[in-house]
């Protein structure tokens, strides 16, 4: 096979996407690909293209193409999903919104290195007390992004129905006799729980399970329930989803989505500007009834 052609797959794990993601942008003609025999492949040079060396390029020149179609928006949060569909289906906006899965701090590096177009975060920085914005000074230095707040959420621990091992806190880490179900490097979940347990002065090798990773916080609140550990952390609205569950709420946290500044006047940037801060997204959002909308719409420049 040429070294520049790719399987489904292959394409799927460069663009950081599912594969059925990549099917579909290929049915509707994102993304251009040949026939092998039978077998679908893509051209590298068309991935490039997508999310890559003539993406950063095309932005580079003064007559840049503000007329693109897709961007893929990176993120975890099932919101994110609402804003996908919200905006590509709407009628004669021209503007496809792709998905792809990974967690905070990896969106933010997706986002530097030009591989996505929004990025997503709820990264808690326990120095300063906040979230996110200290860590996009540090892990996009020199881009100017904007960054606008999407949603609170509740962050606490997954627990087994009836407390029956008696968590009362972020204290309890250090009982030798708890086992935790941890989230993968790289999540805003992860990044919690290590900037709490640093504060707090207990060691990761001290926290039995801390190397077991899920990556969801539906599989975590899932293993919980299965009593495959005694507590994780996430979000409120995977405890309300799983049986067998109890929430231990420990703070409110915000959920961001960023890009670049200069690119907030392209056509698909502003249909999703359009659609977070018109009422459709807060009348979506505030029907699970799990969301801090108070601040949704609010825009930081940096």
């Amino acid at each position: 096979m040429p070294e520049d052609l790719l399987t489904a797959q292959e394409a799927a794990d460069y663009l950081k996407l599912k594969k059925a993601t990549v099917y579909e942008m290929v049915k509707r003609g994102d993304l251009s690909s040949v026939k092998v025999g039978k077998q679908l492949r893509i051209s590298r040079s068309a991935l490039e293209a997508l999310a890559g060396t003539a993406h950063r390029e095309a932005r580079d020149r003064p007559d840049r193409d503000r007329t693109r179609s897709s961007i893929v928006l990176c993120g975890q949060d099932a919101s994110l999903d609402l804003i996908a569909n919200a905006v590509s289906a709407q009628p004669g906006n021209g503007s496809v919104v792709l998905r792809s899965y990974a967690g905070s701090y990896n969106s933010l590096n997706m986002l530097y290195q030009g591989r996505v177009d929004i990025a997503t975060a709820h990264l808690w920085d326990e120095e300063s007390q906040s979230y996110n914005l200290p860590y996009l000074r540090k892990l996009l230095p020199g881009l100017e992004v904007q960054a606008v707040r999407l949603f609170g959420r509740t962050m606490g621990m997954y627990i087994q129905a009836g407390n029956p091992k008696g968590i009362t806190g972020l204290d309890d880490l250090r009982r030798r006799d708890l086992r935790l179900v941890n989230r993968e490097r790289g999540s805003g979940t992860r990044v919690f729980l290590d900037e709490k347990r640093k504060a707090l002065g207990i060691p990761s090798r001290q926290i039995s399970g801390y190397q077991r990773e899920q990556t969801t916080h539906m599989t975590v609140a899932g293993a919980v329930a299965r009593g495959e550990g005694d507590l994780g952390f996430g979000a409120e609205a995977a405890a309300r989803q799983i049986p067998g569950v109890d929430f231990l709420p420990l703070q409110r946290e915000w959920y961001d989505m960023v890009f670049l500044r200069e690119r907030r006047e392209e056509r698909p940037f502003q249909a999703v500007m359009d659609y977070v801060c018109g009422s459709g997204f807060l009348r979506d959002l505030d029907q699970t009834g799990t969301y801090d909308l108070s601040q949704t719409g609010r825009v930081f420049e940096l």
